[in-house]
C-alpha cells in the first residue's frame, strides 16, 4: 500500500487517529499538528527514518533540490556556536533527476505531509523543478527557497521584491496542485516588503526565518571556522529575532491577505512554538534542535496538546495571533 499523505489528507490510514486539538489548516493542507519538521535537517526521509516517527507530524520539509546536482561548499561546513549552529552547507543536494528517481519512492511511503524544498540560479531553475515536483501527488507542497545565505546567489531573490514577486509568480504559474510556499529571508531591510512581493506574486504560505549570516573565528589560528568564512546562524540563539520578524509580517502583511505562516527560528520546547504562533504563526518547523533530540516535533507537539487543554482552548489554532500588546 503506498501512504502517500497528499493535500488534504491528514496522514495514512496507519497512522494513529489525529488529536482534533492539533489538526491544522495550512492553505490547502490539513496536517495532523501543526509542527514540521525545518528543510535542511532530515534530509529527504530515509536519514530519520528510525529515530523520528513519521506519522506523528505535521508534516516533512526535504532539503533542498535543484536543476542539477550540487556538491556544497568545501568542509568545515559546520560550527557549534554558543546557543546555535553556523552551517555553510552550499544547498549540497542529488538534483531533480536523481531526487526522482532514488528519494521519491521512499517519500510515496511516507506517512505525512511532505513539502520539497525547491532552490536554483534563475527563474527557469525555479519553474523547471517545481513544475517537475507537482505531477507528483504525494508532494503537497513546494518551499521556494530563495534565501540560502551561504552561496553565491542565494540572496539574490530573497533580497529585491521584484525579482521575488517574478519567480513567485513564474512558479505559481506552472502549478496544478501543490501549495506554494516562500521562505524569507531576515537578511534584509525590511522583511515586511519582500512578504508582500511575495504574496503579489501567488504565494499561498509563508516560511520564516531562514538563518541570519553569521561569522565565526578560531582564536588560536586567527582563521574561520568555516571555510566559506560565513554561514548561516540557526538554533536559540535568533529565537527573539525570529518572533519578531514573524510578529511584524503577521500584523503588518499576512493576516490582512489570509496568508499563513510557518514560524520557524530556535524552537526547541512547547513553549517556544506557543510563542511563535500567539506571534502569528499558524504552524511551526523544528530545525536545529533535531540534532539534539530527533524526537523533537512530536514532543513539542504533545506540549501544544496540553497546553491548549490547561488554557481552557478548543483547538491549537486558537492561539494564532493572539499576543496581547500594550494598549
Amino acid at each position: 500500500m503506498t501512504h502517500c499523505a497528499a493535500a488534504g489528507m491528514l496522514a495514512s490510514m496507519d497512522a494513529p487517529p489525529a488529536d482534533p486539538r492539533l489538526v491544522t489548516e495550512l492553505a490547502s493542507l490539513r496536517l495532523r499538528t501543526p509542527v514540521l519538521t525545518a528543510s535542511g535537517t532530515c534530509g529527504y526521509g530515509p536519514e530519520y527514518a528510525g529515530i523520528l516517527d513519521y506519522a506523528r507530524l505535521g508534516g516533512f520539509t526535504t532539503k533542498s533540490v535543484t536543476v542539477h546536482p550540487r556538491p556544497g561548499n568545501e568542509p568545515q561546513r559546520i560550527v557549534e556556536v554558543r546557543a546555535g549552529l553556523l552551517n555553510a552547507i552550499g544547498l549540497a543536494n542529488v538534483g531533480l533527476e536523481q531526487f526522482l528517481r532514488e528519494k521519491l519512492p521512499f517519500i510515496r511511503t511516507m506517512p505525512t505531509v511532505v513539502l520539497v524544498n525547491v532552490a536554483g540560479h534563475s527563474v527557469a531553475d525555479y519553474v523547471a523543478v517545481a513544475e517537475a515536483l507537482d505531477a507528483h501527488e504525494c508532494i503537497a507542497g513546494i518551499e521556494l527557497n530563495v534565501s540560502c545565505p551561504n552561496v553565491a546567489d542565494g540572496l539574490m531573490f530573497g533580497t529585491d521584491p521584484e525579482l521575488l514577486r517574478e519567480v513567485t509568480a513564474a512558479v505559481r504559474q506552472r502549478l496544478r496542485r501543490a501549495v506554494l510556499v516562500v521562505k524569507l529571508s531576515p537578511n534584509v531591510t525590511d522583511i515586511t516588503t519582500l512578504a508582500r512581493a511575495a504574496i503579489d506574486g501567488g504565494a499561498q504560505a509563508l516560511s520564516l526565518i531562514n538563518t541570519y549570516v553569521g561569522l565565526s573565528i578560531d582564536a588560536r589560528t586567527w582563521r574561520p571556522r568555516l571555510a566559506n568564512v560565513t554561514g548561516g546562524l540557526s538554533g536559540p540563539a535568533i529565537k527573539p529575532l525570529a518572533l519578531y520578524n514573524v510578529h511584524r509580517v503577521y500584523r503588518e502583511v499576512a493576516r490582512a491577505a489570509g496568508v499563513p505562516i510557518i514560524g520557524m527560528g530556535g524552537i526547541q520546547t512547547a513553549e517556544d512554538a506557543v510563542e511563535f504562533l500567539l506571534a502569528g504563526a499558524t504552524a511551526v518547523a523544528v530545525g536545529t534542535a533535531l540534532f539534539v533530540d530527533p524526537a523533537a516535533p512530536v514532543r513539542i507537539a504533545e506540549g501544544l496538546a496540553a497546553y491548549v487543554t490547561e488554557r481552557g482552548l478548543a483547538r491549537v489554532g486558537d492561539l494564532t495571533g493572539r499576543l496581547e500588546l500594550p494598549r
